[in-house]
């Protein structure tokens, strides 16, 4: 890509938590040719964050990702790792929920014990859902399986396994459009404040180097999902033509079906701006209560996933689990003010 191209990975194959960077891209909002990055090109082999350090010198690329993706930087064992900073929320509220087949009979998080969960392998993941599991009752014993990142959904649906993590204005509006009854675990419903998700990320020291640059891009990107929260069904049909010629020479896995965009933008549009109608905005609070989640249950530890060998500074998903998780990490190592930051929005 061109040095002065501007690039956005997504953290998933384009869905209604994205439209905004195509809208801004198709009304001609950007200031420059702004590429969107779908998983699927490398089968999901390089994650969003990783495509945001990776980025060459003079390259503005932002990652798409969860909260835990930026905490996970900033206390990765390795001390030359690039650090991550959240300079946008796509959603101000959570939409994202651990679900069963209602035909499982797995109706609430405790009855997880013993059951098959599909998991993408993140540090924090496994633990969040044994918290949850715990908190309503449960051990939080489960078996952690790890799919090919893109078909985690569909194992869940052909009963591969017992429960995932989802968004409800995606997969959740799938599951409904086909006919399929889930039950539904909020975690917020269960004491796990949850933090935003999904995020807009960019390396730290890139923003310091290219703030106009990186204001440039969230002022055209909150245009975008200022229109969508006004548009969803337009927005639909310009997602929908935008994805087709962006993936023409390597389609998606499943095609995108312009019915289900539609119904998923219906849903979403509500979720993308704060009350006073501005989109990005973070809150100190939010950050403070999952990091604080984090803390107190034993989460904010030393040691990170890894699905190879393990060493001193890493462990296995089972291994996290069951304690194998190194030192804790003292709570003010980890401040939020440090983790994001709206002074990029546009005011």
């Amino acid at each position: 890509m061109a040095t002065s191209r501007c690039a956005v990975a997504l953290d998933w194959t384009p869905n209604s938590n994205h439209a905004g960077f195509y809208v801004a891209r198709a009304k001609g909002w950007y200031t420059e040719p702004v590429e969107i990055v779908s998983p699927h090109g490398d089968d999901y082999k390089t994650t969003p964050a990783q495509r945001v350090c990776a980025a060459p010198e003079g390259h503005l690329c932002f990652g798409i990702t969860p909260s835990e993706s930026v905490i996970s930087y900033h206390t990765h064992p390795d001390p030359t790792k690039p650090k991550l900073v959240a300079v946008a929320a796509c959603l101000q509220d959570s939409t994202s929920a651990i679900v069963t087949l209602k035909s499982s009979g797995i109706d609430r998080p405790s009855a997880l014990d013993g059951a098959k969960y599909a998991s993408y392998g993140a540090r924090y993941e496994g633990r969040i859902v044994q918290q949850l599991i715990k908190n309503d009752g449960g051990r939080g014993e489960f078996v952690e399986t790890t799919p090919p990142m893109l078909g985690i959904w569909e194992t869940l649906l052909k009963g591969q396994a017992d429960a995932t993590w989802v968004f409800l204005g995606w997969e959740g509006v799938e599951a409904e459009l086909k006919g399929v009854e889930l039950n539904v675990f909020k975690l917020e419903d269960y004491k796990v404040p949850y933090g935003y998700s999904p995020l807009v990320v960019a390396n730290a020291d890139v923003i310091k180097s290219q703030p106009e640059r990186v204001r440039a891009f969230l002022d055209a990107t909150a245009r975008g999902y200022a229109f969508a929260a006004q548009h969803p069904q337009e927005t639909a049909s310009i997602m929908y033509k935008a994805v087709l010629e962006d993936t023409a020479q390597n389609p998606l896995p499943t095609p995108l079906d312009l019915n289900m965009l539609t119904k998923a933008q219906e849903y979403t549009a509500s979720h993308y701006l704060t009350p006073e109608g501005k989109w990005g905005l973070q809150l100190e609070s939010v950050w403070d209560k999952f990091i604080d989640f984090l803390h107190t249950n034993g989460l904010l530890t030393s040691k990170i996933q890894s699905r190879e060998q393990t060493s001193e500074s890493t462990a296995t998903l089972d291994g996290l689990r069951q304690g194998d998780v190194g030192a804790a990490l003292e709570r003010s190592a980890v401040q939020s003010t440090h983790l994001f930051t709206n002074d990029f929005l546009p005011a």
